[in-house]
């Protein structure tokens, strides 16, 4: 079926009454996916050594299930050590919230898989077709239901706060790379069905940032009903200064699904000080929550501290644990772009 058939949203997970809950609402396990493709990584060897402090930090909290290309079990599971769960399957890269499945759950017990058609990034690395089925085979090893979207998109696009709204940005699905016939209308109709939605929020997103094409996990996320996390635009010396700017001026004096204004709590990014590469991500946005904690990546620079106080008094009963990240983010992607939440 196309978008162009209406009788596919007679039969959608927002029809058969599902909803993509916030990342924030209690978990029953995380998803990573095991670094893979070389070509993205300078030192493939540093970057496993962060993915495994990324891992171990999730499960002081939650369980976490590892996907693993079968040839790799053997060293990821030395490396991981116990108490982590691998799950062998065949991957092309290692970015579970884009790759991985949204996860939907009905209210009444029921959970499924509604999946997004992935295209690496609107083609940007190929081979992708393990990593296009890799949502698939979660939902099969976890015996749940699926809901297959034609879109062209990425988990990494969309911030919801599992009460009905849905964050996402001009620069990123109605990218030619993605879906260049599609109309603004028809992609958040479709985002509406796909993950249970009764509004979505257009940001003008990041045309800069052209590796993911400024996905919104880069920009702004849900911290509780009403609130968003957004990137700062106070820093006079930044490049992206009128970008963020942009984005928050978006964001000012709108309303969610349930009518009430959005409050915005800002953060700045790492100092450019960090930075190493074309790639390099900076984004304290781009954070992962997990049940009783935020896990905040850090940089090694002064902005650690700003940024830890400001998840400290937004969670204040919760755990910050920093994990230092560098050889990640040189493949540009954050603590966030590695992780999928399955609800409880």
């Amino acid at each position: 079926m196309t978008r162009h058939d209406p009788a596919r949203f007679a039969a959608s997970p927002r029809s058969l009454g599902y909803r993509m809950p916030a990342e924030y609402a209690p978990h029953k396990r995380t998803w990573m996916m095991w670094p893979t493709r070389a070509e993205v990584w300078p030192d493939m060897s540093a970057t496993k050594r962060d993915y495994v402090k990324v891992a171990r930090a999730i499960a002081e909290f939650e369980p976490l299930c590892m996907a693993v290309c079968p040839e790799d079990a053997a060293e990821a599971r030395a490396m991981l050590g116990n108490g982590i769960e691998l799950f062998e399957v065949p991957l092309d890269d290692s970015w579970a919230r884009d790759a991985g499945p949204n996860f939907v759950v009905d209210g009444k017990g029921g959970k499924a898989a509604s999946l997004f058609t992935f295209s690496a990034w609107g083609h940007k690395y190929a081979p992708f077709d393990k990593d296009a089925a890799f949502g698939a085979a979660v939902a099969a090893r976890e015996r749940m239901p699926v809901f297959k979207s034609p879109l062209l998109a990425e988990g990494g696009g969309v911030t919801v706060d599992g009460e009905g709204t849905i964050i996402t940005t001009d620069t990123c699905f109605l990218n030619k790379n993605r879906n260049p016939s599609w109309t603004r209308e028809e992609v958040t109709r479709e985002l509406l069905e796909t993950l249970g939605g009764e509004k979505v929020i257009w940001l003008p997103g990041n045309a800069d940032e052209t590796e993911t094409d400024g996905h919104v996990d880069g920009i702004a996320v849900f911290v509780a009903p009403g609130v968003v996390l957004i990137e700062g635009a106070d820093d006079p010396a930044d490049p992206w200064r009128h970008i963020k700017q942009a984005n928050i001026d978006a964001l000012r004096g709108q309303t969610d699904a349930k009518g009430r204004e959005i409050r915005m709590a800002t953060i700045p990014e790492a100092e450019e000080s960090c930075v190493i590469g074309d790639r390099f991500c900076r984004s304290y946005v781009n954070c992962y929550f997990v049940n009783g904690g935020v896990i905040m990546p850090e940089y090694g620079t002064p902005n650690d501290s700003v940024a830890r106080q400001v998840f400290q008094d937004l969670f204040p009963t919760c755990r910050i644990r920093g994990v230092h990240i560098p050889n990640i983010c040189l493949g540009g992607g954050g603590i966030h772009c590695i992780t999928q939440q399955e609800p409880a």
